[in-house]
């Protein structure tokens, strides 16, 4: 696995909460399983202590988004640092099934599922996944989406930095809602000057 990936267990776990909503999935040990994807051991040592362990972390993930997405780096770095130094990794070389074409496994590095605790090791591999992609391809992206209310996070892969949005629906949404406005105003325009 590319360690890049392992940044989309920060996403689901900053995503797992909608404050502005007051929501919350993080409610059961199962919804903790379902964080880690359906083939993570690690997953299976997951109980009731890991629910409060992971919703504290998951504060301190959405300060690094936030700082990110208000184009304080170094606020976001610090924040992710802290965590990192909390949350240590150990790498593991694995080839498992995947074989190039003389037979030789392809090498590669994942992150070792040895920590003491279910919300630990899924802290642990969140964050060196989020400080692969922010330290390959740069803080600015980690976003917060733009679309009221969602306040979800997403890491920007788009070729132009431009992504604003979590996902398509809120980008629709934000785009019909601006378009409105538009037509609101264009039509208080046009009562002001016809009256």
């Amino acid at each position: 696995m590319e360690l890049a990936a392992y940044a989309n267990f920060a996403v689901r776990l900053v995503n797992s909460e909608e404050p502005d909503r007051g929501t919350d999935a993080l409610t059961s040990v199962e919804a903790v399983r379902a964080l880690f994807g359906p083939s993570a051991q690690a997953a299976r040592t997951a109980d009731e202590s890991d629910i409060p362990r992971l919703r504290a972390v998951r504060t301190r993930l959405r300060g690094v988004f936030e700082a990110a997405a208000e184009g304080d780096e170094v606020r976001g770095v610090d924040l992710l640092n802290s965590l990192l130094v909390e949350y240590p990794v150990s790498p593991l070389v694995s080839g498992h099934d995947y074989l190039d074409e003389a037979g030789r496994p392809r090498w590669h590095l994942h992150l070792a599922d040895n920590a003491s605790t279910a919300a630990a090791n899924f802290t642990a591999v969140a964050c060196m996944g989020l400080a692969v992609h922010l330290t390959e391809l740069g803080a600015d992206r980690l976003g917060i989406c733009q679309a009221a209310p969602c306040r979800n996070a997403y890491l920007d892969t788009s070729t132009n930095r431009s992504r604003r949005y979590c996902s398509d629906r809120c980008a629709t949404r934000a785009n019909v809602a601006a378009y409105r406005a538009r037509k609101r105003e264009e039509a208080r325009q046009a009562a002001s000057a016809a009256g």
